[in-house]
């Protein structure tokens, strides 16, 4: 149990977890597109570690300390892009920082938080952004919506856990726990009608076989569920995708 919990505290609450699975989640894409470099994973996993870090410690004594970490951060990130891409992407990565920001700075008077039901759709627009994006040299659309659909859909379990506590409306407590369940299994039902269209087979076989256990797990969200079925079981559901590749293409 001590076990346990230490393995919560050091890597699920301090934001490293959900920082890797996003991070496999942008390299899933970037093996399909034959554009993965390591440069450019571990761009991706500061941008998200970092980012994830100023939401958490948001109005906390610690948030000082976290501004000075993703600054240093920031300074790693431009570095990488500037030594590995060029200044496009670097525009680009700025653009998706800037949108971090505003989704949860308090000292604004208005951030995309506060706003009624964008919150979910916003998350999904930046994964989308970063896996279609900031990883390829156009934008690509199928990419885009078919991380946007997937994204989507694993924020609203989280809804359903904080919908006691939100202080701003959501799906579940707008139009109750079973229709927000509805929503989600729809997105990633056009996650995988896109993915079928859009992604080489061996792809679109990985990310409907991710879907499987995703389904399972938000049939099963409920708000009385202690936080790691969420923030470690919802949360896996986004690196589905690439670790079911592994096991079609090396087992």
């Amino acid at each position: 149990m001590n076990f346990l919990k230490i393995l919560k505290k050091s890597v699920i609450d301090s934001q490293l977890y959900v920082s890797l699975t996003g991070t496999l989640f942008a390299v899933f894409f970037m093996e399909e597109q034959n554009t993965f470099r390591y440069p450019t994973m571990f761009l991706i996993f500061i941008t998200y570690f970092s980012g994830y870090l100023y939401t958490k410690y948001q109005k906390t004594k610690h948030f000082f300390k976290i501004v000075l970490l993703n600054i240093i951060a920031g300074i790693i990130c431009a570095f990488l892009i500037i030594h590995n891409h060029n200044e496009i992407r670097l525009i680009k990565w700025f653009v998706i920082v800037v949108l971090g920001l505003l989704y949860n700075s308090f000292f604004l008077d208005l951030y995309i938080r506060k706003i009624p039901l964008l919150k979910v759709f916003y998350v999904g627009l930046v994964w989308g952004l970063m896996n279609c994006w900031l990883t390829l040299p156009e934008f690509n659309f199928p990419i885009f919506f078919i991380s946007f659909f997937f994204i989507t859909a694993l924020v609203l379990p989280f809804d359903i856990r904080d919908m006691k506590v939100d202080t701003v409306k959501t799906f579940p407590t707008i139009i109750g726990v079973q229709n927000t369940k509805y929503i989600a299994y729809l997105l990633i039902f056009v996650s995988n009608i896109l993915s079928a269209c859009y992604l080489d087979l061996n792809y679109s076989v990985a990310f409907f076989l991710s879907s499987i256990p995703t389904y399972i797990f938000i049939y099963f969200s409920e708000n009385e569920r202690n936080d790691a079925y969420f923030s470690f079981g919802v949360e896996t559901c986004s690196a589905l995708p690439f670790l079911f590749l592994l096991i079609m293409e090396y087992f």
